[in-house]
């Protein structure tokens, strides 16, 4: 299992914390990074081998990776369009998304219980989302809409008559067999091909998914604290309410 991490993102919206301008990634929380937090969890769940697609301020974020000790070996790979959408960032691990291998494609800027993580590496669906059914509803959240026991819609906004039974977000962790991950690399490439560069990678996602829903299930992580950093008020929920509640847990995080 290969692990693709997203950390090519600039974070403008964190300005305020963030005033010497890292990457969202190098933000600290209880005195590490969540990149750092991320790695050590990959590490120690198994994960040995794992790509960083980088794009702003490269040079910060891999001087950072060069003093971890807890985690992956490392592939790095540039995406020099990281300001024109995700979907290009994931474009830039092709080669490990065709390579056949299981490959975990996650989002690098979310606080996260080790167990969530631990959850997605040892389901038993080889393609596999995290949904968390206890979210505030509103515009940011990309949300997983389910009927019947298969996932009908995967975006923020949904479309008007959609049915489902069951609602959640997604937490942005997921995990591909070779074949659908080739899929979506492809579908990724369609979106540069076609200039749809402002297109988050969820849309690639989203395409391959309901191109095929039986091929994919969700891992329920309601309860579990996390939290994707993309706002200041994230910032403040992350120090107050989802770190401790993560260290009430586990110990040592």
């Amino acid at each position: 299992m290969h692990a693709i991490i997203l950390a090519a993102g600039r974070g403008n919206r964190l300005a305020e914390f963030n005033p010497d301008g890292r990457p969202k990634c190098l933000l600290e929380f209880g005195g590490r990074s969540l990149l750092e937090r991320q790695l050590d969890i990959l590490f120690r769940l198994g994960v040995r081998h794992a790509t960083l697609v980088l794009g702003y301020k490269a040079g910060l974020i891999v001087e950072h990776i060069a003093t971890l000790s807890s985690r992956p070996e490392m592939a790095l790979f540039y995406n020099p369009a990281f300001e024109k959408g995700s979907v290009l960032s994931l474009l830039a691990a092709h080669e490990m998304m065709t390579s056949g291998e299981t490959v975990l494609v996650l989002d690098a800027d979310v606080l996260f219980h080790p167990r969530i993580m631990q959850k997605l590496i040892e389901s038993a669906h080889e393609n596999c989302y995290l949904l968390d059914r206890d979210f505030a509803a509103g515009d940011e959240p990309v949300k997983i809409a389910i009927h019947a026991g298969e996932m009908v819609e995967f975006r923020k906004a949904l479309p008007d008559g959609l049915e489902f039974d069951t609602l959640g977000e997604s937490v942005g962790f997921f995990k591909f067999n070779g074949e659908i991950a080739a899929k979506i690399s492809q579908a990724c490439e369609d979106y540069n091909s076609e200039g749809l560069l402002g297109a988050p990678h969820e849309e690639a996602l989203r395409d391959v998914l309901l191109a095929q829903p039986s091929a994919f299930a969700c891992e329920d992580v309601s309860g579990l604290p996390w939290l994707e950093i993309d706002f200041p008020e994230d910032v403040e929920r992350a120090i107050k309410e989802v770190l401790p509640a993560i260290q009430k847990d586990v110990a040592d995080f």
